[in-house]
Formats: C-alpha cells, structure tokens, sequence
C-alpha cells in the first residue's frame, strides 16, 4: 500500500487537501483552518493536520495561498502546440487579444503557457504550485487529460473548443457545425454538385464538427459526401489535400476548407493545376482571418470571432473565481458567411 501512494505521489506534484484532511481524520476546513492558523481549532485536530502535512510533504504557504483566498492574481493560457504553430496562426493572436482585452484594468496577470503532452508533468507541477488561480486551455488535441488533471488539483479551468476528453470541464466553442453546414449550403446555391472538403484534423472537435456540418449539407441537397482529404492547420497539408482531391476527382467544382489558414495551400494547388477560382471550383474558407481578405482571390470564409472567444473564454474562467452561480457549463458563440470572391 506505501508503495501505492509513492507512485501516486510521483504522479501528482503534490498532494491535495483532502488527502491532508482524510489523513488528519477531520474535515477540509479544519484544515484550512489550522493553515491559516485561525483559533477554535482543538489541539487534537490542530497536531493531527500537522503530521498529515509533513507525512505526506504538503506545503502549508502553497495551500494558505489556495485556502486563505490568498490570489496569485494570475491566470495561465495554455496552447497545446508546438511554439512555431502558434507564433504562425492567427487563431492565436486573436484569442491572446481576446484574453487581454477581458483582463484590462483588472491587476491579473496572464501567463502564457505553450505545451505537448510530454511537457505535462512540468506543467502541473507550476501550476498545482499556486502561481496561477486559473487556466485557460485551447488547441487540445485528442483525449489530452491536462483539464481533469487541473481541475483533480482543485484549478479553476475553461477550455477554448469543445474537449473531446470525457469528463464535464468547462467550454466555450464557435458553432462549428452550423459554419460548415452554412457553408456547403451557399455552395449548393451557386449550383456546385461535387464539393469536395479539406477536413481539420480529426483528434480536434473543431475539425470533427466542421466535417459533419459539410455532410449535413451535402444530405440536404442528396450530393454526394465521398470527398473528403484531411489536413492540419497549415497550408503545406492543404496544398497536399487539394492535389490528393484533384487526383482522385478532377470534377470537383466547389471545395468547403475547414480553416483559411489550410485554404492557402488549397488556392495555390488550383492555380497551379490551372483551375480558375471561382469559375471552375469555388473555395469557402474557415475563420475570416485576415489571411482571407488578402488571399487570391478574396476568400469566402465562415467567420468566427476568434476574439470573443477568447473574451468569453475569460469572462467564464472570472466568474468561476469570483464564485458567481449558476454559470453555464459550455457557450456556443454564432458563426456568419461572409461573402468574397472565392465563391
């Protein structure tokens, strides 16, 4: 059994405050109590929660600050990607402007945190360390465990996109599936029947919910819903994508991009093979960044206001800390078509 809670222990950065009180024999706030060295504790329960503290190598300043209502004043924003991907991608800069707007003149700091799956162990043990009241975690990929793992510390977490992990943590999402649906739905009106889609990566909601919104579509108008070539966010895998979509079908008159970012790779694919866009394929896009107004030609695009999100996102994370009641466990914000010359 030592053992047992040795390999737990080594899992854990440290740990929690239950552990202390069932340890200790008393409940959480006797605990706090003796922590914050408040009176009405009796010396019994006041020696019981000090050896729990030093059996179990708890460190009383990290749980004072978390139990006494001592703030850090900080919050992380976790990107799980690599740190290339993010400096590169729009998404992020509006979401980090989004974050930064909501936190103007509210004395909190905003750490940003960029993290793979092996950096986790690290990662929790920063955090788990009191130097943050709360995360705000976007671009996860997977079943990724960093949102459990947070909120098993007892941290305050929202994510950005819906977690594809079980578990009930926090989310606000862009309407994914009606911009896709939409999307094919104003292709379909322009005549187009062989709409082919470039698909966001499969382990991200995000790309998930735009595909079934273009399969929507397509059963809508009873089109066939056999083209499809997945790519990540980047243009290089949309150039790839596209060349694998004309190969196979050169007929392809109209292609849905799960994001504007893949897009790119996507247009210059068609123009190398000659195809004129809109006339011969048309192209709709995903997230009307500033990489669709200044592509060529101008790209239709499903716009999601990247930024709200983001302002949400941190407007949810606030009330939590503030201890506000009955916040909605997930947001949905509205997607729109914003019309260009690409379609």
């Amino acid at each position: 059994m030592g053992d047992m809670t040795e390999i737990d222990r080594q899992r854990r950065p440290g740990p929690r405050i239950e552990e202390v009180a069932r340890l200790a024999g008393v409940s959480k706030s006797t605990v706090s109590r003796v922590i914050n060295g408040e009176q009405y504790v009796s010396a019994k329960a006041r020696d019981a929660v000090h050896t729990a503290i030093t059996h179990l190598k708890y460190s009383p300043n990290q749980a004072a600050r978390s139990l006494a209502g001592n703030k850090a004043n900080a919050i992380a924003l976790i990107v799980s990607e690599q740190g290339s991907r993010v400096l590169g991608d729009p998404f992020f800069a509006g979401v980090l402007r989004g974050v930064h707007a909501e936190l103007t003149g509210r004395r909190i700091q905003l750490l940003l945190m960029l993290s793979r799956p092996e950096d986790h162990d690290d990662l929790l043990a920063y955090l788990a360390g009191g130097h943050v009241d709360g995360a705000l975690l976007v671009s996860l990929h997977g079943d990724d465990p960093l949102p459990l793992l947070l909120q098993e510390f007892g941290l305050p977490v929202v994510v950005g996109g819906r977690p594809l992990a079980a578990g009930s943590v926090p989310f606000v999402d862009s309407d994914n599936f009606t911009g896709g649906l939409d999307a094919v739905r104003h292709l379909v009106s322009l005549g187009r029947t062989r709409i082919a889609t470039v698909a966001g990566p499969r382990d991200m909601a995000a790309g998930l919910d735009r595909l079934s919104g273009w399969r929507r579509g397509l059963g809508e108008a009873r089109l066939s819903a056999d083209l499809v070539a997945e790519a990540d966010f980047t243009p290089e895998s949309g150039a790839l994508a596209m060349m694998e979509l004309l190969d196979r079908a050169p007929d392809i008159d109209a292609v849905f991009v799960a994001a504007d970012i893949i897009a790119l790779g996507v247009l210059q694919v068609l123009h190398a093979r000659g195809r004129r866009v809109p006339e011969d394929v048309a192209v709709v896009g995903f997230d009307d960044s500033l990489l669709a107004s200044t592509a060529t030609p101008p790209l239709t695009t499903v716009r999601q206001d990247v930024e709200q999100l983001g302002r949400t996102m941190t407007w949810r994370l606030l009330g939590e800390l503030a201890g506000d009641t009955g916040l909605p466990p997930s947001l949905l914000l509205p997607t729109s078509l914003v019309r260009r010359a690409s379609a």
